[in-house]
């Protein structure tokens, strides 16, 4: 069963598993459950609306209109920027304490984007793991507000930069994934929609939903000690 973050007759709010699609995709036709009709089923048959995305492994705050209209609303301001959307990742190395990324990226159609991310650093962590003839490797946990929702955007930022989002495939360090993966037996990727900040479509009242991470996220911190209490 969804954990449902809020709702009220207007919207309504979950925080997505990792590994569970919103919708049918071209790209993942595997895929038998989906993120809507669970949704759906669980709250009585009711239409909902996505009025965001998150990727197939990304878990977090997902927000869904239960009419048309209030989709049309909440589309408008997140084109217009005016919903926040907060996410923790833990990244390989230690990153600059905090960075705008402003680098376009391209789409599948070809067309060059506008992308621009803020991040900060909340955390360092340095673990026993031999790497690169290195008998240590180095983590951090970030927080990081995309300003723009482009497809991947904070995977393909982060490897930009070269501070790869662990568990990220294709656009991570495959040499991190495949140790992680040997050592600790890790298939997920640590990125988390931790926390969506907006206005009432309806009531223009400013929300703040929290999502808390999941066992797996918990699971890494704790192999790298970092305090995740305060998102637990």
């Amino acid at each position: 069963m969804l954990e449902i973050l809020y709702r009220d007759e207007f919207i309504i709010a979950i925080n997505k598993p990792s590994g569970l699609l919103v919708h049918k995709s071209f790209y993942a036709r595997d895929a038998k459950v989906y993120a809507i009709q669970e949704l759906r089923n669980q709250i009585g048959g009711q239409h909902v609306y996505p009025i965001h995305r998150l990727d197939r492994k990304t878990s977090g705050v997902l927000l869904f209109a239960l009419d048309k209209e209030v989709l049309k609303i909440m589309n408008d301001r997140f084109a217009t920027r005016e919903v926040e959307k907060k996410y923790l990742a833990i990244l390989r190395g230690w990153s600059p304490e905090e960075l705008t990324i402003d680098y376009d990226l391209i789409n599948d159609d070809e067309v060059k984007q506008t992308a621009i991310t803020y991040f900060h650093r909340l955390q360092n962590a340095e673990v026993a793991l031999a790497f690169n003839n290195k008998p240590t490797s180095r983590y951090c946990l970030v927080e990081a507000i995309p300003e723009t929702g482009r497809m991947h955007q904070l995977r393909k930022h982060f490897k930009h930069i070269f501070h790869p989002i662990l568990g990220s495939r294709p656009h991570g360090c495959n040499k991190q994934n495949k140790l992680w993966l040997e050592n600790y037996d890790l298939k997920g990727m640590m990125l988390h929609a931790h926390q969506l900040i907006f206005n009432h479509p309806i009531t223009n009242e400013q929300l703040i939903l929290n999502a808390k991470i999941n066992e797996e996220f918990s699971r890494v911190g704790a192999i790298l000690t970092l305090d995740l209490k305060k998102y637990e």
